[in-house]
C-alpha cells in the first residue's frame, strides 16, 4: 500500500513537471532589464532578446498578449537602412516599435497592425525611416502614454539605471 502511493506521488511529481517545462518553453529567449529613459522620467522595461535570424523572423507572432512593461528587442550586428523594416505578419497584438541606432538612441517610433491575411504577402511593411542597428517591440500605445520620442534611449546592455 505504502509503495502504491510512493509511485502515485512519483508519477504526479512527473507529470507536473513536465507541464511546467511546457510553459517554460513558450519562449526560449534571454531577457533583458532594460530602461527607456527621456529626459524628465525613467521606465523600466523586460525584453526578450531576439539577436540570430531564426528568433528575429518569428517575433512576436501568434502571441495572444504581452505584459505592459514587456516586449522584445530586436539585435543585429550590423546597421540596416532606412527601407528596412518589419512586417506584422501572423501577429496579433497590434504593436509599436521604435528604431535605435548602435548607442540606443530611438530614431523613429512606428506604429503597426495586425494582419489578419493567411497570405504573408499582403501583410504591409513598417519600414524604419532611419538607419538602425536595434528594434523594441512594445504594445501599442506604450511610447505615446510615456512621451518616448525619437532622440530618448534605451539602455540594457549594462545594469540598467532603472529596475521593473
Amino acid at each position: 500500500m505504502i509503495a502504491r502511493h510512493l509511485a502515485l506521488l512519483v508519477l504526479s511529481a512527473l507529470l507536473a513537471g513536465c507541464g511546467s517545462a511546457d510553459a517554460k518553453d513558450s519562449s526560449h529567449l534571454p531577457v533583458a532589464q532594460a530602461c527607456f529613459v527621456t529626459d524628465t522620467t525613467q521606465h523600466p522595461v523586460v525584453l526578450e532578446v531576439a539577436s540570430n535570424s531564426q528568433d528575429r523572423q518569428k517575433g512576436l507572432m501568434g502571441r495572444e498578449a504581452l505584459a505592459e512593461n514587456a516586449g522584445m528587442l530586436f539585435s543585429y550586428d550590423y546597421e540596416r537602412s532606412p527601407e528596412q523594416g518589419f512586417w506584422m505578419y501572423q501577429t496579433l497584438l497590434p504593436l509599436d516599435i521604435a528604431f535605435l541606432d548602435n548607442q540606443g538612441v530611438i530614431v523613429s517610433i512606428r506604429q503597426m497592425h495586425p494582419c489578419a491575411s493567411s497570405r504573408s504577402n499582403d501583410c504591409p511593411s513598417y519600414p524604419a525611416g532611419a538607419s538602425y542597428w536595434h528594434a523594441v517591440e512594445m504594445n501599442a500605445g506604450y511610447f505615446s502614454s510615456r512621451q518616448i520620442e525619437a532622440g530618448d534611449r534605451l539602455i540594457w546592455d549594462q545594469a540598467s539605471p532603472c529596475k521593473p
